[in-house]
C-alpha cells in the first residue's frame, strides 16, 4: 500500500476545472483546494509507489491546466513514540 499527497499547480483560471478532472480519478481519495504556492492537494491511496507514481505521471500530469505538481510519499505506519520532544520547564 502506498500513500501519496500530491500537491499541483494549476494554471490561472483553470483550477476549478482541473479539480473537477482530478475528482474523477478513482485512486485519489481526497482531494482540497489551496491557498499560496500550490492551488490542489491531492491524497492517492496506491498499489505500490510504481503505481503511485504512474498515476501522478499518466493520470494527472496530462490534464490540461496542470502546470506542475509535487509528490510527497507518505506511511500508514510511524513510531510516534520516538518522536517524543521534551519541553523546557
Amino acid at each position: 500500500m502506498a500513500i501519496g499527497f500530491i500537491l499541483i499547480c494549476a494554471a490561472p483560471a483553470l483550477e476549478r476545472e482541473v479539480y473537477a478532472k482530478l475528482s474523477k480519478i478513482p485512486e485519489i481519495i481526497e482531494l482540497h483546494p489551496l491557498f499560496g504556492e500550490y492551488d490542489l492537494i491531492a491524497k492517492i491511496d496506491a498499489e505500490d509507489f510504481e503505481k503511485l507514481g504512474s498515476i501522478v505521471i499518466n493520470k494527472i500530469r496530462t490534464i490540461k491546466g496542470v502546470i506542475d505538481t509535487e509528490t510527497l510519499a507518505g506511511t500508514k505506519f510511524f513510531d510516534f513514540g520516538s518522536l517524543f520532544i521534551p519541553t523546557k520547564t
